[in-house]
C-alpha cells in the first residue's frame, strides 16, 4: 500500500467547514433572483396566461413567458444536436408535455418579492388526455430510433425455451428520483455576447458545448463554473431547460439572475431513473449449466426525446451462456425525459438478472454462488475478446466469508434468531470500465508546491483527492503541498464526471503530466553546477528535493533550482487518452453485494443486519475514498430495493410525494453493519495506473442481493420494487 493510499479528503475541511463555495453561492454583485412557475395539468396548450398582477407586484423586474420570450438562436433547430442538452425548449411556444414544466420566469429584486410574484401569476388550458401510467402505454412501445437499441442475438434466439429446467419471470423497478442535498441551481450573467454560468454540472465542457448552441456562439465564449457539487447522481448530466431560462432572463435584463429550483421541481424537471419492466427467460441443465438467456426491457421515456440505458447488455456477457437474446423497448409518457441515474441501467438489469439467477439456482437446488460460479465467463463472448483482468471469484469467496455464507440454508425460513427469520442473498454488478481523452496541466512553483489543473470536477467521489494521491506519489512531494484547479473552464479539457471513468481518464493524465513534470525538472537540474558531470538518468525527485542516485550528498531543492533559472513555475501539460492495446481487451469493474436480513413476518418488518459489498476494481488509488464510494453506493441500492418509488396519481399526471417526508431513502438507522472489500490487484490493461471504475457497480448488484436475502428468510419472493412491509407481512385469511 503506497503512502498516500489512505489520505484524507482534500475538500474534506471546507466541506464541513462551509468554507467551499457551490454555484449557488457565489457573491455576485447586483444579483437579482427568479423562479420557474409550472404547468398544473400534464398535457394540453396554454389558451392563456394572466401575467400581469405578478408585473405589477413590489420588486418585479420581468416575467418571461412563451408570449414574450426572446428566442435563443439555436431554437430554429427543431432539436438540440449533442449530448448534454435536451429537444425541450423552454417558452418556445404554448404546448404542455408534462406536469410542471415551466412556463413562467419571474424575476424580482429580492427572493421574496419573486416568491410573492409567482403566486399571483394564473394560466388557463386547453387540457389533453394523457398518459403517465407506462403500463396503459404499452401499445406504443417501440425500439429507439437511432439504432442503439437494437435486438442483440448469440446462438438460438430464445434458446433457453429448449432447456430442461425453465424459468419465466417478470421484474418491475418504479420511477426513481436522483434528490441530491443541493438543489439544481444557476447564476447566469453576461458580458456582452458571451455569458458566464455558476451552475450544478457534471461537465464543465458539456455544459459550454450545449449553451453555446442552443445561443448560436462558440464553446469557447460560455465561462462555466461547477468546482463544488452537492451530490448529484445523474441529474448533472444534462443542460436542463431552468438554466436555459435563467440565461434568457440574465441577457434580457443585462442583470445577473440566480435560479434555485425548489425541492418539489427536483421530482419533475431534472430527470429521474425511468420506470422499467423486464421479462427474464433462462434455462439450464439439470446439474445447472446454463443453455440459454433472454432479458427484455420496456422502459418509459418522454413524449419529446428518446432516452435508453444499459439495462439488458449485461446479461449479454456475466455469464458464460452460448444463446443470449436482448430485446429493449421504450414507450413514450408524459413525463420529463429520464436521465441516467448512478448504476445507470445496470442497476436496473441487475434486479432482475440477479434476482433470476437466485431463482433458478432455488429450481435447481443449487447454492446461488456455487451456480454462478459454475457459469462463469472465462471470457467476454458479447465481443469475443479475453477480459483485461476478472477476479469476480476472489469477490464471492470473500464476502462468503465475511457475511457468515456457511450459515445459509437453501430452504427458506429455516434459520431463525428468536422472532426474527434470517435470509441470506447476494447479488453480482459490473460495469464498463471506461478511459476519456483528458488533459491536465501540472506546475511546480516557486514556493514548493504542486499545481494540478483540470477542467473535471469532483460531485462527491473524491476526484480532488484521487489527483492529489496521484500526483503526490509521482512527484515524491507531501499531500499538502498538492494544489488542486478544477471544475471551471479555461482550465485543460476534462471528462464530464460520470460513467465511472473519472479515475481512469483524469488519473491517468495527471500521472502522465507529473511524470512529465519530474522529467523536465530532472533536466533542469542536470544542467545545474550542484550536478555537474550528471545525466537526469542519475538523479531522482522526492520529497520536493533532487537529488543525485550514486551521491546523496549532492542535493538542491525544487525551489532553489527555479529560482536558480528565475522561474516562476516549472510546467507541463499532456493531453491522455487509452491506448490501442486496450481495444483488444474487454475492461469491467464487478462487484457482489452480500446481505444478511432479518424479518420480522407478522409486521413485515425487514432489518439490514449485515452488508457485505466486495469490489474487483483493479490498483485502489485511495482505500479511504474508495470505501466511502462504496458504502454510498450500497446505501443507494438499499434505497432502491426497500424504499424509493415515486408514486404518481395517473388521474393528473402529477407525483403526490415529492418531498423528503414521503419519497424515503436510507438513513444512518437502515444499516446495522456495513463491510467494504477490494481485491487490490493491478489491471495490467486499463490505464498506467491499473484501476477500473468504482463509482456505478458500487450500486450494482445491491438491490436483488436484498431481494434474494428476503426470499431466504421468508419464501417470498418480491420482484416489484421496493420491497416493503405490505409485500412481507402475513394477512390472516378472514
Amino acid at each position: 500500500m503506497s503512502k498516500t493510499s489512505n489520505i484524507n479528503r482534500v475538500d474534506g475541511f471546507a466541506k464541513v467547514t462551509g468554507t467551499a463555495t457551490y454555484s449557488a453561492e457565489y457573491k455576485t454583485p447586483g444579483v437579482v433572483y427568479a423562479c420557474l412557475v409550472g404547468s398544473t395539468i400534464a398535457k394540453g396548450r396554454i389558451k392563456s396566461i394572466d401575467t400581469k398582477k405578478a408585473e405589477w407586484a413590489p420588486g418585479v423586474l420581468s416575467v418571461i413567458t412563451h408570449l414574450n420570450v426572446d428566442k435563443p438562436a439555436g431554437y430554429k433547430e427543431a432539436k438540440n444536436p449533442h449530448n448534454f442538452g435536451q429537444p425541450l425548449q423552454i417558452f418556445k411556444d404554448d404546448t404542455i408535455l408534462y406536469y410542471d414544466q415551466p412556463i413562467a420566469l419571474v424575476i424580482a429584486d429580492t427572493f421574496e418579492r419573486m416568491q410573492y410574484a409567482a403566486s399571483l401569476i394564473k394560466a388557463d388550458y386547453i387540457k389533453e388526455e394523457h398518459i403517465t401510467d407506462l403500463n396503459k402505454a404499452k401499445d406504443k412501445e417501440r425500439k429507439v430510433e437511432t439504432g442503439k437499441g437494437d435486438d442483440y442475438n448469440r446462438g438460438t434466439e430464445d434458446g433457453y425455451k429448449n432447456a430442461a429446467v425453465v424459468l419465466e419471470e417478470e421484474y418491475t423497478i418504479p420511477t426513481e428520483v436522483h434528490n441530491p442535498m443541493e438543489l439544481a441551481n444557476i447564476i447566469a450573467k453576461w458580458d456582452g455576447d458571451k455569458p458566464t454560468l455558476y451552475t450544478k454540472s457534471q461537465g464543465v465542457e458539456g455544459t459550454r458545448k450545449s449553451v453555446g448552441i442552443v445561443f448560436g456562439i462558440p464553446p469557447t465564449d460560455v465561462s462555466v463554473n461547477s468546482e463544488y457539487l452537492g451530490g448529484a447522481f445523474g441529474m448533472g448530466l444534462h443542460t436542463w431547460p431552468y438554466e436555459i431560462a435563467a440565461l434568457i432572463g440574465a441577457k434580457k435584463l443585462g442583470k445577473p439572475v440566480k435560479l434555485v429550483l425548489h425541492r418539489e421541481q427536483m421530482f419533475t424537471n431534472v430527470g429521474h431513473r425511468p420506470f422499467t419492466i423486464q421479462k427474464i427467460g433462462m434455462g439450464a441443465t439439470k446439474d445447472g449449466k446454463m443453455l440459454g438467456l433472454t432479458h427484455e426491457a420496456v422502459a418509459q421515456t418522454s413524449s419529446y426525446e428518446d432516452f435508453m440505458e444499459g439495462t439488458v447488455n449485461m446479461s449479454r456477457f456475466l455469464y458464460n451462456c452460448e444463446n443470449v437474446t436482448t430485446r429493449y423497448r421504450i414507450v413514450p409518457v408524459d413525463t420529463c425525459t429520464p436521465i441516467w441515474m448512478r448504476g445507470p441501467g445496470e442497476a436496473t438489469g441487475s434486479f432482475a438478472l440477479e434476482s433470476a439467477m437466485d431463482e433458478l439456482a432455488y429450481k435447481l437446488n443449487m447454492d446461488p454462488i456455487e451456480f454462478r460460479k459454475l457459469n462463469h465467463a472465462d471470457k467476454d463472448l458479447e465481443q469475443n475478446k479475453p477480459w483485461s483482468s476478472k477476479f469476480l471469484v476472489d469477490c464471492y469467496e470473500a464476502g462468503m466469508e465475511k457475511i457468515g455464507w456457511k450459515n445459509r440454508k437453501n430452504t427458506p425460513g429455516s434459520v431463525r434468531e428468536g422472532e426474527w427469520l434470517v435470509g441470506y442473498g447476494m447479488g453480482t454488478g459490473t460495469f464498463g470500465s471506461y478511459r476519456n481523452t483528458t488533459s491536465v496541466k501540472a506546475k511546480f512553483l516557486a514556493d514548493g508546491n504542486l499545481v494540478l489543473q483540470c477542467s473535471v470536477n469532483d460531485m462527491g467521489p473524491g476526484t480532488a483527492t484521487m489527483m492529489t494521491a496521484i500526483g503526490a506519489e509521482i512527484t515524491g512531494l507531501p499531500v499538502e503541498n498538492v494544489v488542486i484547479e478544477m471544475g471551471k473552464s479555461g482550465l485543460p479539457k476534462g471528462p464530464t464526471q460520470g460513467g465511472s471513468a473519472t479515475t481512469s481518464s483524469v488519473g491517468s493524465a495527471v500521472h502522465d503530466a507529473c511524470n512529465l513534470l519530474v522529467s523536465k525538472a530532472l533536466g533542469l537540474a542536470a544542467e545545474n553546477p550542484a550536478f555537474k558531470n550528471t545525466t537526469a538518468d542519475d538523479l531522482a525527485l522526492a520529497n520536493g528535493f533532487v537529488t543525485s542516485k550514486k551521491d546523496s550528498s549532492k542535493t538542491i531543492s525544487v525551489v532553489s533550482l527555479l529560482g536558480a533559472n528565475k522561474l516562476e513555475e516549472l510546467t507541463a501539460e499532456k493531453e491522455s487518452k487509452g491506448s490501442e492495446e486496450a481495444k483488444k481487451y474487454s475492461i469491467y469493474s464487478y462487484s457482489v453485494h452480500f446481505v444478511k436480513v432479518l424479518v420480522n413476518p407478522n409486521i413485515g418488518k425487514i432489518r439490514l443486519a449485515h452488508v457485505v459489498s466486495c469490489a474487483d476494481i483493479g490498483t485502489v488509488i485511495s482505500q479511504k475514498t474508495s470505501a466511502g464510494q462504496m458504502y454510498g453506493g450500497a446505501v443507494g441500492g438499499i434505497g432502491m430495493g426497500l424504499m424509493e418509488a415515486l408514486e404518481i396519481d395517473h388521474r393528473f399526471g402529477r407525483p403526490i410525494n415529492n418531498n423528503f417526508a414521503d419519497y424515503h431513502v436510507p438513513v444512518n438507522a437502515d444499516i446495522e453493519k456495513q463491510e467494504v472489500f477490494f481485491v487490490n490487484k493491478k489491471d495490467p490493461i486499463s490505464n498506467p495506473m491499473g484501476t477500473k471504475g468504482l463509482g456505478e457497480t458500487a450500486l450494482v448488484g445491491m438491490a436483488p442481493a436484498i431481494a434474494n436475502a428476503v426470499f431466504n428468510a421468508t419464501g417470498k419472493r418480491v420482484r416489484d420494487l421496493p420491497i416493503t412491509l405490505d409485500k412481507i407481512i402475513e394477512i390472516p385469511k378472514v
